[in-house]
């Protein structure tokens, strides 16, 4: 099922591949079928559907960053992959502008805190890297050129900006997830959890928040992930089938990080679970060449 990847990113947002060259490199794996789905932002569109091969197909999309309160003193961040959202719906286009508008004051910050404890780093050089939206993989390339890092896995732990309680870590402004659905499914969207369980990441919500989510309109979780160990996909697995949620399999590739297991169609999606997304969507439909 490594035909269908999902997850993928581009210079649009945090990804090191221009659009067209994220298609090229879809197409050299060897997958018929890609999800764009850039952090907050579907700016990478037009120029991956010009890349297309004859018999590919691109699913347009976008990663939203949102949030849950689980308790009272305590906040989870998370991921909604949102999938063929009417693009232009004004209320969702709004909430993405802010969202972008504020990764990059985040992502400036964390390069001046960088910069003032003598780490050789610039925006400058960074945007250069970048290519397009400055990203946190970018402030790592930037880290491991001027020879700060020795490899760009180092660059996610909690010596630079790896998460919320590392050194030159930038916290987000974010959307409760409850709005965040609303905002996707008022577009025509369909929306899928972002490697739920992916402790290594940070802290993960429980089955009960999942539980909440399918009550608001969740479509499906991403069950197959490279931050997935096996006992996470099968938790996964199972809940979705309680819950009657698609299970979709992606690569979440961005061109940087990807070691074994991670490269793009490293993970895959049943196309009945595509057929089942596109089918349930009324904002956008699929790209095919």
């Amino acid at each position: 099922m490594a035909g269908i990847d999902l997850h993928t990113h581009s210079t649009a947002s945090d990804g090191v591949l221009a659009p067209a060259a994220l298609v090229a490199a879809a197409a050299g794996a060897g997958l018929s079928t890609i999800a764009l789905t850039d952090h907050d932002t579907t700016a990478g569109m037009a120029a991956a559907e010009a890349a297309l091969l004859p018999g590919m197909t691109l699913v347009p999309g976008a990663e939203i960053s949102c949030e849950v309160r689980v308790a009272e003193d305590r906040v989870i961040s998370l991921h909604v992959l949102a999938y063929l959202f009417d693009p232009d719906e004004p209320e969702f286009a709004a909430a993405r502008a802010h969202l972008r508008d504020d990764r990059e004051t985040r992502a400036r910050r964390m390069v001046e805190m960088l910069a003032a404890d003598g780490h050789p780093v610039t925006w400058e050089r960074i945007g250069e890297l970048a290519g397009g939206t400055v990203g946190r993989p970018h402030i790592a390339a930037a880290l491991l050129e001027a020879g700060v890092i020795s490899h760009l896995d180092e660059a996610f732990t909690s010596d630079w900006i790896g998460g919320r309680k590392s050194r030159y870590w930038v916290g987000k402004a974010q959307p409760d997830v409850a709005e965040a659905l609303r905002l996707i499914h008022r577009a025509g969207g369909v929306s899928v959890f972002a490697h739920p369980f992916a402790a290594a990441r940070g802290p993960v919500v429980g089955p009960e928040v999942i539980e909440e989510m399918a009550r608001l309109g969740l479509v499906g979780v991403e069950v197959d992930h490279p931050d997935h160990p096996p006992a996470a996909r099968a938790r996964l697995r199972a809940l979705a089938a309680d819950l009657g949620l698609l299970a979709t399999g992606s690569s979440d590739f961005h061109g940087t990080r990807e070691g074994l297991g991670r490269g793009i169609g490293a993970n895959g999606t049943d196309p009945a679970v595509l057929a089942a997304l596109v089918d349930r969507a009324t904002g956008d439909t699929p790209r095919i060449r």
